[in-house]
């Protein structure tokens, strides 16, 4: 009788050690995460609710590279054609992979929701430390920014597009893409609001959606599709823009390419709530590059094998030519109403992501200061931990801008063009400035002295590298790679996309950029220069 009893007793601690090594697990990880974010003089005060899995899930439905790649392809197509289309997609992954294994490095030294304007403090020379770090929080808001205009736009209008589809007799109006957006947006801001706590676990149902989805347009593309032979899509260039030559055109052709791989950075400014972020968000962001990459990679290809009657596509009432494509393929409107459903659900989902990272860069770069109003935005619900006066002041002016498109789709599209000028402006600064401290020696290997406070080793001039580091020789070259490849693709990324250039079809991107700069300096040197000082210094270790 005392044998069962004495059995269940051993089960029971047995169940209990687990439990309790479990518990202490648990705190030992949310200690190293705290210190962490205390020895980079911040004060820890989100929660950590995303593990690998969910912030992977996150990266690749921000990126979400094969659907950019059907969205966008016509650019490439027009100037480049369908061989340039391919070589250009893979110079642009294996430059994203270029750049974002530089990015890792700083992202795993100093794991902080402001991202790249911290780590241009850390290792900008002190006589410029300042203003460059300011700079580079401008330049990246405006770039996201203008992904999460972007994301309303191309999903609001990819709806119209499915409208027109199925219902050949509507006519798309302006005002009714505004309102789709403001729609979109507001799906976004619920999940990152009402729903804040979910986010982890949305994200990683999105992953799913976001695999299965491509699975389904690329088998039924190959099975059902017309089938061009190898000699038309490899090996054929058009210039369809009237560039003096076939080289010019294809780099003219990449800003598609370019534009598929935008938002990869989005996991450094969710660092704060992501746990051990030193080593979780670089695995992520290269994992999610080399997924998204690859299946972008084969959707390129599937598209152009298949892609049928391009007259027709192009001439296409919806808008987008993927759609008519999808239905050259099935034959079928309902097959390609579902098809390019996938799609347009894709990107609200997105523009979840994008919204969520845009909010945290804005509280970011007002709880140091950096922008107007910077006493509100940085406040953070005690209840829910989320900047919601950063999410409202987000959507707000993403509505705002969406206004715009009623008048004038270019106008608005040099808008969200940000979301590659912007961004590839702050990857460069920090590019550049990383190579310049392992060519000087500024940065060592981490040593049992390391866990030092931030602010100490910037002023000693003894930063080290995080645990994740592309070391010796082959760091420098891919730093030095990095910022070739971030120079080319920001210089193109203003050209118009054909010549003649007239005032309908310039490229008016870099006055938008230009904009950015003008007004960030103006308020610098009105209020901006009293109040920020770099990163602030929160707590101290």
């Amino acid at each position: 009788m005392m044998e069962p009893k004495g059995g269940k007793s051993s089960a029971t601690v047995e169940l209990g050690t687990i439990e309790n090594l479990r518990e202490v697990s648990r705190r030992r990880t949310e200690d190293r995460d705290r210190n962490e974010l205390v020895r980079l003089g911040k004060n820890p005060v989100l929660k950590r609710n995303f593990g690998f899995m969910s912030i992977v899930g996150f990266s690749c439905t921000v990126l979400i590279t094969w659907e950019a790649t059907l969205i966008l392809f016509l650019s490439g197509l027009q100037n480049g054609g369908p061989a340039g289309i391919i070589y250009g997609f893979i110079l642009i992954w294996i430059g994203n992979l270029s750049v974002f294994s530089t990015l890792s490095e700083l992202v795993s030294m100093a794991p902080t929701s402001g991202g790249q304007y911290h780590w241009v403090s850390m290792l900008a020379p002190p006589s410029c430390a300042k203003f460059l770090s300011y700079l580079t929080g401008w330049l990246t808001l405006g770039g996201w920014q203008g992904s999460v205009a972007s994301g309303g736009y191309l999903t609001g209008t990819m709806i119209q597009g499915l409208i027109s589809l199925t219902v050949p007799s509507y006519t798309p109006h302006g005002w009714q893409g505004m309102l789709l957006f403001w729609a979109v947006i507001l799906f976004a801001v619920s999940i990152n609001t009402i729903v804040s706590s979910l986010l982890p676990k949305f994200e990683g149902l999105i992953l799913i959606l976001h695999i299965c989805g491509f699975f389904a347009i690329l088998i039924t593309l190959v099975i059902l599709g017309p089938h061009d032979t190898s000699k038309d899509v490899f090996t054929v260039w058009l210039n369809s823009g009237g560039w003096s030559t076939q080289g010019l055109s294809f780099f003219v052709g990449l800003t598609g390419n370019v534009f598929a791989f935008v938002g990869a950075d989005g996991a450094f400014h969710m660092s704060e709530e992501i746990r051990n972020p030193s080593l979780v968000v670089p695995r992520s962001i290269m994992l999610s590059i080399i997924i998204n990459g690859s299946m972008g990679f084969a959707m390129v290809i599937a598209l152009l094998f298949c892609i049928g009657d391009i007259d027709a596509a192009l001439a296409t009432n919806t808008g987008y030519p993927f759609m008519e494509i999808f239905l050259q393929a099935t034959r079928s409107v309902s097959g390609a109403a579902v098809m390019a459903s996938i799609i347009a659900i894709l990107g609200i989902c997105a523009t979840v992501g994008t919204l969520a990272s845009t909010s945290r860069m804005f509280w970011s770069f007002s709880r140091d200061r950096g922008l107007p109003g910077w006493r509100t935005l940085q406040r953070v619900n005690t209840r829910t931990t989320i900047p919601l006066y950063a999410i409202a002041v987000t959507t707000v002016i993403a509505c705002l801008l969406s206004i715009i498109s009623v008048g004038s789709a270019t106008a608005f599209n040099d808008v969200i063009s940000l979301s590659v000028s912007g961004l590839y402006s702050s990857y460069l600064i920090c590019a550049v400035l990383l190579l310049y401290r392992r060519v000087t020696g500024g940065l060592q290997h981490a040593t049992s002295t390391s866990e030092v406070s931030i602010a100490r080793t910037i002023a000693e001039g003894k930063l080290t590298w995080g645990p994740w580091h592309v070391p010796g020789t082959f760091g420098i070259i891919n730093n030095g790679f990095a910022i070739v490849y971030l120079i080319i693709m920001l210089f193109f990324s203003f050209w118009p996309p054909a010549t003649p250039v007239t005032a309908a079809s310039m490229n008016y991107s870099i006055l938008v950029t230009g904009s950015i700069v003008i007004v960030s300096i103006i308020y610098y040197a009105i209020r901006g220069r009293h109040e920020w000082v770099g990163p602030v210094i929160e707590i101290q270790q």
